[in-house]
């Protein structure tokens, strides 16, 4: 799956989790469509997502092995890695350590690799 694509199925992915995990109405800019998205975040998306295949094609698939909470954390720390490459003192909750995040964004970020693993051949 080329990168562009890989991207919209990292957002696609976060949508659809922050719809089935976050705790009321989450904020616009949390569900915001693709076509929306702000370019930074589509590269970031593009950037983790292919951070991901990467490491999913390097274990020989044997990140079936790993658990919900692995894979999310995994996630969270590429993305965190993106945010400081995109902005020089991002707010402290765009870079929070997984023990910080909201259950919510947890189980987004551990579903998005789950559906990153599913689409690496």
């Amino acid at each position: 799956m080329p990168q562009t694509e890989g991207a919209r199925l990292f957002r696609e992915t976060w949508i659809a989790g922050v719809h089935q995990h976050f705790p009321g109405e989450p904020k616009p800019g949390y569900v915001t469509p693709w076509a929306d998205t702000p370019q930074w975040e589509r590269d970031a998306a593009g950037s983790v997502y292919e951070q991901v295949r990467q490491f999913v094609k390097l274990s020989g698939g044997h990140t079936s092995r790993l658990s919900r909470e692995q894979k999310g954390r995994f996630v969270a720390m590429c993305w965190t890695a993106q945010v400081y490459k995109q902005f020089e003192a991002p707010k402290p909750g765009y870079v929070a350590d997984w023990p910080e995040l909201p259950t919510w964004q947890q189980e987004t970020d551990s579903d998005i690799f789950e559906a990153i693993e599913k689409a690496v051949d």
